[in-house]
This record gives C-alpha cells, structure tokens and sequence, in this order.
C-alpha cells in the first residue's frame, strides 16, 4: 500500500487536493485491509484525502470519500519491452543454453510458492507427452521472502535434471535477458495461486506472445479468456491449454495480436498518464 500527499496537517482551506493510492501487490496484502474500515487504525488519516485509487475492483473498499480504478502499466520503450534484434535474442537462447528449434514454455516470476513454479514443471511434464518441447522458469527471490532459495531447490528436485528444463535465477538487472526470453517463447504462462496484477502477464501480451494464466487476482482483467488468452484453474487445466495453443498455433497466434492491442489501450504509461490527469481536472473540479 501506497500514499501520495500525505493529509494529516493540511486544512479544510488547502486548495491542494490529496489522493490516497492503494495498490494492492498480492493477497499477502490481505490481511492489512481491516486497517482501512471503520474504526481501523488508518481509518482517521484515509477520510481526509480527497479520493482512492485501486488497481481492482476487488480490492475497493467500504470508504466515504470516491474511488477510482486505476490499473498498472508498463513503459513500452524501457529494455524489458522495447523491441530487440533477432541476432540479440538468438545470443540470449545460446547463453542459457535454450534450443530456438523447439517450442518454448516460459514462466517469467520470481521463484515464490504463490507463484506455482512447481506446478508449472507437473503441468509442463503432461505437454511434452505430446510436443517436444522446452521450459523455462526464469526469475530472482523476492528480497522479503526468505523461502526464495528454498522454492528453488523444491524446482529443481522437481525437475528431476530433466534438460528440456531450464531453471535461471536471474538477477534484478536483468530486463533485456528477461525481454529476450519473452521474445522467443511460444506460449508464456503465469500460474499463480494468488495475485495482484501481474504485470509480467502485461509484457507477454505486448509482446504478442499467447498467454495461459491462473483466473486469480487482476489477471483476467488483461487475459479475457478466447480472446487475448487462455485461463486455468489447475495443473490439469495449465496442460490442457498450452497443448491446445502448441497445437494451433493460427489461434495462438491471433491471440497473441489481440493480446497486443488490449495492452496498447489500457496497460501502457501513457493511458495512465491520461487517466492521472482526468483524475485531478475532476477533482480540481470539485472544489
């Protein structure tokens, strides 16, 4: 959770208007909702600003003061997402030792039990009974979860020093192996147990890349099931979708596109740039 203008000293006569923003970063976030509602210990501070930002309509709250959705968004020309060579891509596969012949399965998140890096591997090991085909789990430790190097061990035990699977632990300063590998998957997939938006969904899709994710959190706000992916509610289902893309790739690929052109019109910096400045005129106008 977030704030921006911090209210507690100013007067009903302040001409600035303060807006409180509530991002809500997963359901580990759960728990510090209560503080919000009335009687909460946050209660007295939150009735001063002006209006509330949310990034899900789940997570709006019972609040006296307006509420706006607001989703996340990425920078289209940042080195996670800006466009790359075929020759830069193809150097990145060779480093990690990845075969550009045969299909790629890639998840892109930190490794997190929430996130179901282990699920991944069952659900990857039902697809390659059918398509020959790779995995990637690539990501870092969350710098507040200790269980991180842990979760890596669970993968690796997991994966059974199977070669078609590689593990990468990347580091933070990473966003161009990161864009690369996205770049060359066939299908991303997102398989979290809990989320909150998921902005590594939202790179898969402007990238064009065909998506299968979990139906949790703010994920099928950007993945609209048959249209700009497919969503999951299991291992089973994981599998089940990522064969059906393997196997038409037309459909994939026009998921893929369609994917695009949701990001482009709701997910980018400058869409939320745009709604920032609509929120002030309107609260502006308020006054």
């Amino acid at each position: 959770m977030q704030r921006r203008v911090d209210p507690p000293g100013r007067s009903e006569a302040d001409d600035a208007r303060a807006v409180l923003l509530l991002r809500k970063r997963g359901d580990r976030d759960a728990a510090r909702r209560p503080c919000l509602h009335a009687g909460g210990i946050l209660r007295p501070f939150v009735d001063r600003y002006d209006a509330a930002i949310f990034s899900s309509p789940a997570f709006a709250q019972g609040l006296p003061i307006p509420q706006y959705l607001f989703f996340p968004s990425i920078d289209p020309l940042s080195d996670k997402n800006r466009e790359l060579s075929p020759e830069f891509i193809r150097s990145v596969l060779d480093k990690f030792g990845i075969d550009p012949g045969r299909p790629i399965i890639t998840q892109i998140s930190r490794f997190d039990r929430l996130k179901d890096p282990v699920g991944v591997v069952r659900a990857f090991r039902s697809v390659k009974r059918y398509f020959d085909c790779q995995l990637v789990l690539a990501g870092g430790g969350a710098s507040d979860d200790p269980e991180g190097a842990a979760v890596v061990d669970e993968v690796r035990e997991a994966a059974e020093d199977d070669s078609s699977i590689h593990i990468l632990e990347l580091p933070a300063s990473s966003p161009l192996e990161i864009n690369a590998l996205q770049r060359s998957s066939t299908v991303i997939v997102q398989k979290s147990l809990r989320e909150g938006f998921g902005l590594t969904v939202t790179e898969a899709l402007w990238k064009k890349r065909p998506v299968v994710a979990s139906a949790v959190g703010g994920i099928p706000l950007q993945v609209i099931h048959k249209h700009t992916g497919l969503l999951a509610h299991s291992v089973e289902g994981t599998s089940y979708q990522i064969r059906f893309l393997l196997a038409h790739p037309e459909l994939a690929a026009k998921l893929g596109e369609q994917g695009h052109q949701h990001v482009r019109e709701n997910f980018l910096v400058t869409q939320n740039l745009k709604t920032s400045l609509l929120l002030f005129r309107a609260l502006q106008r308020r006054t």
